[in-house]
């Protein structure tokens, strides 16, 4: 078989998949913050430069589309949940990538934990991924990407039973999510956006023994459930022919925080 030669490497796809890790001066810029020991202002003008820094350490490398890893948000998730309004959820305070749990990682705690619940019909005030865009887009000079959370995703994290009052059924709220989320790609699309990422590591939960015997458990299908959720990740990306979209399926990060001691891992790994 012959050898690849270096035209031939120019082919590869090349792409930044998930976060990035956040350099402890930033991480430690958070924890002052949240203490009040520094300005939100102090805090976000660190933030912006950094992103600045490493989004033009990946244009150096040769990297096409770039991406600000995710460092404006506290949670992959927040690309929706802190762009609604109308879900009872817990605050949080850790900083972005830090996985702080004591316990090691299991399929059944991202099936079941912190299941929300709507107390009235989501609403959109804010497009996170659009603000984040334009941030980026500014300091940029390639293609820049942004992440999105997947339909599937969002409705494993739904209490329906408890939205009663909101919501008919699991049905009835993802036609809402699908509709909101077409909102805010439109929204990207008519300022230049091109390239979107949706971000769906609920997938792996149909091929993981443990996943599937807690949908069972609860009375749940699982063909049927992952039939709705690929109709309704399909559904929010059709008719954007002007976009690429990429599809992020994995099975969670490493451990930030070493169960040892407690504190946080210097490369960003800790054994379970």
């Amino acid at each position: 078989m012959p050898t690849a030669g270096h035209e031939d490497l120019k082919h590869l796809r090349v792409d930044q998949i998930g976060g990035l890790r956040a350099p402890v001066t930033l991480r430690e810029a958070f924890e002052r913050h949240r203490k009040g020991e520094i300005s939100a202002e102090q805090f976000i003008a660190l933030r912006e430069a950094t992103i600045a820094e490493m989004i033009g350490k990946q244009e150096s490398l040769g990297i096409p589309i770039v991406t600000d890893g995710e460092l404006r948000r506290t949670n992959f998730q927040d690309s929706f949940n802190e762009a609604v309004t109308g879900f009872d959820k817990p605050p949080r305070l850790r900083f972005p990538g830090e996985n702080q749990s004591a316990l090691p990682f299991t399929r059944t705690q991202s099936a079941d934990w912190q299941r929300w619940r709507a107390r009235e019909r989501l609403r959109l005030v804010r497009n996170i991924p659009l603000e984040e865009y334009l941030l980026s887009d500014e300091v940029a000079s390639r293609p820049v990407k942004v992440t999105l959370l997947s339909a599937d995703r969002i409705a494993e994290r739904f209490d329906a039973e408890g939205s009663r009052p909101a919501y008919r059924d699991l049905d009835d709220f993802l036609d809402h999510v699908v509709a909101i989320e077409r909102q805010m790609i439109a929204e990207l699309v008519a300022v230049g956006c091109r390239y979107i990422q949706i971000d769906a590591p609920g997938y792996t939960s149909y091929v993981d023994a443990p996943s599937l015997d807690a949908m069972r458990a609860r009375g749940e299908d699982p063909e049927r459930r992952l039939a709705r959720s690929i109709a309704a990740d399909n559904a929010v990306i059709a008719g954007f022919e002007e976009v690429v979209f990429g599809l992020h399926i994995c099975r969670g990060g490493a451990r930030t925080i070493d169960l040892a001691t407690g504190r946080p891992s210097p490369n960003g790994f800790s054994p379970s």
